[in-house]
C-alpha cells in the first residue's frame, strides 16, 4: 500500500492488487486475513498534506484599481465556499445570505485564513488552500470538519477598512469659480449615489428625482458625511468614502450590512448659511444714476431667474414682457423686494437669495425646489416714482378748504362711493393729484373712501372727513 499511494491525486481511484509477500505473508491476520493472501484495495484519495506544506493563495479575479490591500488588523467583510480537498462542501456565507466579518491578523482566524486573506483588494477572488495544522488539526471542528482535513476556501472580498480610518475624499470635479466653500452650520441641497465598496446600490437621491437637503457639520447626517460635505464649492462633484464607525455602525441599517464601508458620490447643487442676506453683484449702471428705486416705486425690468447650478426656472425675455411690481408691497419674494431697491434705469445687476428670503423650505410646486438659492439677473427698464409711505393719493397742488363741498357734488351732506370715485378720477385726470402707481384705480378708491367711512355704513359724512395730517395717529391710506 505504501508503494500503491505514491503518485495519487486527489479525487483519484484506484484498484491496487497486493501480493502477499508486500502484505501480511505467510502469517496473515488471524480471523481477519489468511495466510499468504492476496489483498485487493478499491482505493479514493480525499485528502492529503505534508507537514512542510504552506498555505497556498491562486488569485483568480483582481480588480483594475486596487488603491488599498488587506493587512494585519484591517476588518474584512467577505463571502467564501469551504469544502474540502475533495471538492465537498463543508460550509458557506452564501447560503446564509450574509458576509463574514472579521478582524485580520489579530487570532480572529484559523492561522490558515489569517495569512490568506492578507494582500487582498476589495472584489478580488481568490482560492486558499489550509493544511489542517494551519486550521483544525487533528480534532477537526467537532462537527462538519474531521480532524487532519485540508480545508479549501473560495473567497470574493467584499469590505475592507481599519478601526484607525477616518474618511477618504476624492475629488472629481471642482468648479474654477469658487467664491466660497461650506462650513459648519451651512444649508446644503446635494444628489448622491450611495454604494458600497463592492459596488452594490443601496441609495440614490437621484432615483427620487429630488436633492437631499440637511445642515452640515451639526449632526443631522452620520459623522462621515458631516465631515465630507465641508469645504465643499457649489457644483462640485466628489467621493466620499466613510468607514463603518464613522456610517451606520455594527449594526448597519435598511440596505447597508453591519460594519459596511460606504461610498458616497455626491454632486453639490447649492448651499446656503441661514444667516445670509441678500447678495447683489452691479454688472453695469449708467452714467446719469440720480434716481433710485425705493419702496412705493412702480418698476418695469427683466429677469432670468436660476438655480446656482444653473438651472433656469423662468425668463421675462421668453415671455417678451417685462415683470411689473410696486416695490415694497409685497408682490415679490422678499429678497427680491430688497434686490431691487436703490436701482436706477437701465441698470443691471444679479442677485443671490436664499431660500428664507426666497421660497423657503417648501418652494413652489413643479417650478421651484424647496430651500433652492435663487439668482435672479436683471435688468431694471422703467420707473415711476411712488408716493410716500402710508398714502395712496397726494395733491400736487394746494389742497381746496372746501375739499367735502367738491366732492358733495348734490350737497346732501354725504358722500357715496360713486361720487368719491368719480372726484378722484378728475382729479388726477387733471394733474391735480397722483395716485400710487401700479395699483387698480377701483381697489385704491374703494379703500380710500372706507377708511373715510368710519361708522361702515356705505356713506361719508363731513364729520367723518379727514385728510391724512389731520389723523391722530391712525394708520391709513387716505386723503
Amino acid at each position: 500500500m505504501d508503494q500503491a499511494l505514491v503518485g495519487m491525486c486527489v479525487n483519484e481511484r484506484r484498484f491496487v492488487k497486493i501480493p502477499p509477500k508486500l502484505a501480511y505473508g505467510s502469517e496473515g491476520v488471524p480471523g481477519v486475513i489468511p495466510p499468504n493472501a492476496v489483498l485487493h484495495f478499491d482505493v479514493l484519495l480525499i485528502d492529503l498534506w505534508n507537514s512542510e506544506d504552506e498555505v497556498q493563495v491562486q488569485t483568480y479575479f483582481k480588480p483594475e484599481k486596487c488603491p488599498r490591500t488587506v493587512q494585519v488588523s484591517d476588518f474584512v467583510r467577505y463571502h467564501y465556499n469551504g469544502t474540502f480537498l475533495d471538492g465537498t462542501l463543508f460550509d458557506s456565507s452564501h447560503n446564509r445570505m450574509r458576509t463574514y466579518d472579521t478582524y485580520v491578523g489579530i487570532g480572529w482566524l484559523i492561522p490558515g485564513m489569517d495569512q490568506g486573506l492578507l494582500g487582498m483588494c476589495v472584489g478580488e477572488k481568490r482560492i486558499i488552500t489550509i493544511p489542517p495544522f494551519l486550521a483544525y488539526g487533528e480534532d477537526g471542528d467537532g462537527k462538519e470538519i474531521p480532524g487532519q482535513a485540508s480545508l479549501v476556501f473560495d473567497v470574493v472580498l467584499l469590505d475592507l477598512h481599519n478601526p484607525k480610518d477616518g474618511i477618504a475624499i476624492e475629488n472629481q470635479l471642482v468648479p474654477e469659480s469658487c467664491e466660497r466653500r461650506s462650513q459648519t452650520g451651512d444649508f446644503l441641497r446635494y444628489h448622491y449615489n450611495g454604494t458600497l465598496l463592492d459596488g452594490t446600490l443601496f441609495d440614490s437621491s437621484y432615483s427620487r428625482n429630488r436633492t437631499y437637503d440637511t445642515y452640515v457639520g451639526k449632526g443631522y447626517v452620520i459623522a462621515g458625511m458631516d465631515e465630507g460635505l465641508l469645504g465643499v464649492c457649489t457644483g462640485e462633484k466628489r467621493r466620499i468614502i466613510i468607514p463603518p464607525h464613522l456610517g451606520y455602525g455594527e449594526e448597519g441599517r435598511g440596505k447597508i450590512p453591519g460594519s459596511a464601508v460606504l461610498v458616497f458620490d455626491i454632486h453639490v447643487v447649492d448651499f446656503h448659511n441661514p444667516s445670509d442676506s441678500v447678495s447683489i453683484t452691479v454688472h453695469y449702471k449708467p452714467s446719469n444714476c440720480t434716481v433710485l428705486s425705493k419702496k412705493g416705486d412702480y418698476l418695469k425690468y427683466h429677469y432670468n431667474a436660476s438655480l446656482l447650478d444653473g438651472t433656469l426656472l423662468d425668463s421675462t425675455h421668453s415671455l417678451g414682457k417685462t415683470y411689473n411690481i410696486v416695490l415694497g408691497s409685497g408682490q415679490v419674494v422678499l429678497g427680491m423686494d430688497m434686490g431691487l431697491q436703490d436701482m436706477c434705469v437701465g441698470e443691471r445687476r444679479t442677485v443671490v437669495i436664499p431660500p428664507h428670503l426666497g421660497y423657503g423650505e417648501h418652494g413652489v410646486e413643479g417650478e421651484v425646489p424647496g430651500s433652492a438659492v435663487l439668482v435672479f439677473d436683471i435688468e431694471l427698464l422703467e420707473l415711476v416714482s411712488g408716493l410716500p409711505e402710508g398714502y395712496m393719493f397726494v395733491w400736487n397742488g394746494e389742497v381746496s378748504p372746501n375739499l367735502f363741498e367738491e366732492i358733495d357734488q348734490n350737497h346732501d351732506g354725504e358722500v357715496l362711493l360713486e361720487e368719491f370715485s368719480e372726484y378722484i378720477q378728475t382729479q388726477v385726470d387733471t394733474g391735480k393729484g397722483k395716485l400710487a402707481p401700479g395699483f387698480d384705480f377701483e381697489k385704491i378708491v374703494k379703500n380710500m373712501f372706507t377708511n373715510q367711512d368710519r361708522d361702515g355704513n356705505g356713506k361719508v359724512t363731513a364729520e367723518e372727513f379727514k385728510l391724512k395730517d389731520q389723523e391722530a395717529r391712525e394708520e391709513h391710506d387716505e386723503l
